[in-house]
């Protein structure tokens, strides 16, 4: 009997996790409360990707856990024992924007959360593999002092920087501002490295960069290119908030992500690996280049705003660089480019129901 538990599950990762590796696992427990639709609003719940896999796959256990309650999350735990064998953590506060709103929902969600996740499986299943989904934002507003060089529609870093490829793991997270989001998901992110190295555990580490595909249930302050593509089909407003729309993300799709997860799992290393984790080259946008391929692709022009002002921490330019996950796992690839995620979240848009 092996068991997978996966939180967050009805989310954009969470839901692709189950549907990637349910038939490698004897049952997938899911651990999701749909929190997202109170941080974001009804538009933004995931209670749709919750029915969907509990229509399509008989193995999949639904519960509805709030990562925060201990007791509860220790019995789930506890009902599944030494069975388990791998821990994919996907559930949070996402938005470093939402965060400043309610700084002790956020923390105790990321931070919180984390650890009371980490002690169950130290206690019940210590020889399962934890992957937890960790974020760019651990870095603060660092990106931001490297050497950027402004384009017609993107910021680029200077091509004689060592980053030039992509942010590595090398990094700084001090000496700079965060959000109280970034705060409480690099507290998340290295108890999980702590768990790794302290008690033994085979933990790992993705910091991603922009996670999108077409579950995605965007909202404004979190899922850049699922909620701008959500306001071009539907005609409605999109707002730019600074640098001139040219800042730049890279996108790594769901499935690509959860692909990674997959080789960790039947080949963890030793706990407490941190991965730099996203599109790097191969998939990365600015807010104007990437309102210009949806216009093409929706035939319709975006309604956008500008608002002269950045959002607090917020990142000009961020390109992972991915190559200490290529080196540990070789077979490993990036499959989709921008224009097959856009083109992947718009059938999605576009399909009936």
């Amino acid at each position: 009997m092996s068991i997978l538990i996966v939180t967050g599950s009805s989310g954009l990762i969470g839901s692709e996790s189950v549907r990637h590796l349910a038939a490698q696992f004897d049952t997938v427990v899911g651990l999701d409360n749909d929190m997202r639709s109170y941080f974001f609003g009804g538009s933004a719940s995931t209670d749709s990707n919750r029915q969907q896999l509990v229509d399509t796959y008989p193995n999949f256990r639904h519960t509805a856990v709030d990562i925060r309650d201990k007791d509860l999350v220790g019995r789930v735990f506890d009902e599944y024992g030494d069975a388990i064998t791998a821990v994919i953590h996907t559930a949070a506060q996402p938005s470093h924007d939402w965060a400043a709103r309610e700084p002790e929902t956020d923390f105790t969600v990321n931070a919180n959360g984390t650890l009371n996740l980490l002690e169950q499986t130290r206690r019940v299943c210590p020889e399962a593999v934890f992957i937890f989904t960790s974020t760019n934002k651990v870095y603060g507003d660092r990106p931001n002092m490297l050497p950027l060089v402004e384009q017609d529609y993107r910021w680029e870093i200077d091509a004689s920087h060592p980053f030039a490829d992509g942010i590595n793991e090398s990094m700084s997270v001090d000496a700079c501002m965060h959000s109280l989001f970034g705060v409480s998901k690099l507290a998340a992110d290295v108890m999980v490295q702590e768990y790794g190295r302290y008690f033994g555990m085979k933990t790992a580490v993705f910091r991603g960069g922009c996670l999108t595909g077409p579950c995605h249930a965007g909202a404004e302050l979190h899922g850049f290119l699922a909620y701008l593509f959500k306001c071009v089909v539907a005609g409605t407003g999109y707002r730019i908030f600074g640098y001139k729309g040219k800042q730049v993300r890279d996108n790594i799709h769901a499935a690509d992500l959860v692909a990674a997860f997959e080789h960790v799992i039947r080949a963890p290393r030793a706990g407490g690996e941190v991965y730099n984790i996203g599109g790097g080259r191969h998939a990365n946008v600015s807010v104007l280049e990437a309102i210009d391929k949806m216009t093409a692709l929706a035939g319709r022009k975006a309604k956008t705003t500008y608002i002269d002002e950045p959002r607090s921490g917020d990142h000009i330019w961020y390109v992972s660089d991915v190559s200490k996950f290529q080196a540990h796992y070789p077979t490993w690839q990036l499959t989709y480019d921008i224009d097959m995620i856009l083109q992947d979240m718009y059938e999605r848009i576009q399909a009936p129901g």
